[in-house]
């Protein structure tokens, strides 16, 4: 099954559709194709910034289905010419973790997607909504294997680019995270900023009160490559906020909406510290927040404590 079968049987399923969104998703794929081969080709971490930023943008508007474009690498967002406008807000990393391209280290690119409702010129309010109004969230991993995972609202499917056909298969279908993880990732570095909640959570996995085992520290530094492992072996990410960081460091919009869309849809929770993640309404388009994602049951642990916390306030 290729992703491109895959989509078509998906958009099969509502018989209104036009094709559009099916395009869309065609392009943002030949964009991950290129970036891969890219990356695959040892470009230096300023050239591949720059570049991966290019092909997206390039690959969005020629689709013709895009009317705002919100990069990571661009201060402003980029609003499509109105005559090669469609009803597609998409936002996006072009190349998350790039700071890690000369150690070899797994990087990639996030995106999510919204629809404009027909009839008004298109604003930034078309984008800054809660992530809960996504249409469609993925990242493509590039690393040993080049990996995409994507979820249009109906569960979470991984997709391995074939390097002999160049097309991307159906490798992992309908990914569920297990409902509780041995593995915590954070940047324990951090940890003399932590607020008291994250300081008591990653203390009690490391000592357990209640006798079991330890949970193991696995952190890359690349967040598709955390949270890659994440999704597919269960446990939990945490990027809080601390006293360097007060609204914590990673972007709403094109970091958290999209891997907190695809955690929820692999039944996994993704929680802010102080709500749902996917329930926030961002502000501004590179707007930051804290992030705790992964297994149910290791959110719920983690919320519990910001409870306690807020209840003593």
């Amino acid at each position: 099954m290729t992703i491109t079968r895959f989509v078509l049987n998906e958009q099969s399923k509502y018989p209104e559709s036009l094709g559009d969104f099916s395009i869309l998703l065609n392009h943002i794929v030949l964009g991950c194709k290129f970036v891969c081969s890219a990356v695959t080709k040892g470009e230096e971490q300023k050239k591949l910034d720059v570049l991966s930023n290019e092909v997206f943008i390039k690959a969005l508007v020629s689709s013709g289905r895009t009317c705002i474009l919100v990069s990571e690498e661009d201060d402003e967002a980029t609003f499509v010419e109105p005559s090669g406008r469609g009803r597609y807000c998409v936002v996006f990393d072009p190349l998350d973790g790039s700071s890690n391209i000369d150690c070899g280290v797994s990087i990639g690119t996030i995106f999510g997607i919204y629809m404009v409702k027909d009839g008004h010129e298109p604003t930034l309010n078309d984008v800054l909504q809660p992530g809960k109004n996504m249409l469609a969230a993925g990242y493509c991993m590039y690393g040993s294997s080049c990996m995409l995972v994507l979820s249009t609202g109906s569960g979470v499917n991984g997709f391995s680019l074939d390097p002999s056909l160049g097309e991307f298969i159906l490798t992992h279908p309908e990914i569920k995270i297990p409902k509780k993880g041995k593995i915590y990732s954070v940047n324990e570095g951090n940890a003399i900023n932590w607020d008291g909640p994250t300081a008591k959570y990653v203390e009690k996995c490391k000592f357990p009160e209640d006798g079991s085992s330890a949970k193991s520290l696995r952190y890359v530094g690349s967040m598709v490559a955390d949270v890659h492992r994440t999704l597919l072996y269960g446990g939990i990410f945490l990027y809080p906020a601390d006293k360097k960081s007060p609204n914590g460091k990673l972007r709403v919009l094109y970091e958290v909406f999209p891997m907190s869309f695809l955690m929820e849809q692999a039944g996994g929770q993704a929680f802010t510290g102080k709500q749902r993640a996917l329930d926030l309404v961002p502000r501004k388009i590179h707007e930051r927040s804290p992030i705790f994602l992964g297994s149910y049951d290791d959110v719920e642990e983690i919320k519990a404590l910001y409870n306690a916390e807020e209840k003593k306030e």
